[in-house]
């Protein structure tokens, strides 16, 4: 026999209310539907779980023992309801999101401290990683979705453009390339030249956007801080995207928009084609539409002076 919990909260209501018509108006039934219904289950358990009188409805011993045990069921697919409600309204769960490390450590912290606010009793997990390590961790369901700039050639992948981020040159005040009012990618190829790692994005950008130029290259590093600090000690010049410059924001250099036709990272939100995103991760999916990059005033340079 299967019984349901319309069946388990019939019983329950007669066990409280020790009297038919009570507990049938509790269940918003007839008492004649009610009494059919105690006595179908009664005959499907094959035990009388009441003794009936004039005046009052006692269990007998077997309907104690099921007593116990619906009470616990109902328990059990209640909790079970509301911990699924929790997750449709967002009020529970769990978002886990990958991104570029410029973007976890730029312009993603606000947007996961707004959603946070929005959303507290939801945890956050962040991996911040080059854009080949974001496409692994959607693929490996390790994360809901991830912010990287490569798309995912694969068709398991569903890609949608969150932004596109420009490329700057970052040099000293006083470099001579300071006072250039166009930079042009060829201006650039005489002088030191500070690179990031060719695992990164940024590199295999910029390699793309100068060939067949060489840039002079004194050292290759893996971090954007490095960069900064190299450049600024006079190292070198390096060209960056839009979205780390804030790396950059430091005394004594300048930042200016690069001419180079073609030269533009494209930032995509990637998320695996199969299966939706729960409540929870297709709330911050949104939110991070919501709030896209903004983007810089285009100047012909900025010093940049503590």
């Amino acid at each position: 026999m299967n019984l349901g919990s319309r069946d388990l909260r019939a019983v329950i209501a007669l066990v409280e209310e020790r009297n038919f018509t009570r507990a049938a108006q509790r269940c918003h039934l007839s008492q004649p539907a009610f009494s059919a219904l105690i006595r179908t289950i009664e005959e499907g358990l094959g035990a009388r779980l009441f003794e009936r009188s004039t005046r009052n409805v006692e269990l007998t011993p077997e309907g104690r023992l099921f007593e116990s045990s619906a009470r616990r069921a109902l328990a059990d697919l209640d909790a079970m309801v509301d911990d699924f409600r929790d997750h449709a309204t967002r009020r529970k769960g769990r978002v886990a999101v990958a991104a570029l490390p410029s973007l976890a450590a730029g312009w993603l912290p606000a947007v996961l401290a707004e959603y946070r606010r929005r959303y507290p009793g939801i945890e956050l997990e962040l991996f911040d990683t080059l854009s080949d390590g974001c496409i692994a961790l959607v693929r490996g369901k390790r994360v809901d979705f991830a912010l990287a700039s490569a798309a995912g050639d694969d068709a398991e992948f569903s890609t949608e453009v969150l932004c596109s981020d420009g490329f700057y040159l970052v040099c000293p005040h006083g470099h001579p390339l300071a006072a250039v009012d166009k930079v042009r990618v060829k201006d650039l190829q005489r002088h030191p030249f500070v690179h990031l790692a060719r695992s990164s994005s940024v590199r295999q950008h910029l390699e793309a956007a100068f060939h067949p130029l060489r840039m002079r290259t004194v050292l290759e590093v893996e971090h954007l801080a490095s960069v900064a600090g190299l450049v600024k000690a006079g190292l070198g010049i390096t060209v960056v995207p839009e979205l780390t410059l804030f790396h950059f924001e430091r005394a004594g250099l300048v930042v200016k928009p690069l001419q180079a036709r073609g030269l533009a990272r494209t930032i995509y939100l990637v998320r695996r084609r199969s299966g939706r995103l729960s409540a929870a991760a297709q709330a911050l999916y949104d939110l991070a539409l919501e709030r896209l990059p903004a983007p810089r005033r285009r100047r012909a340079g900025r010093r940049l002076i503590g």
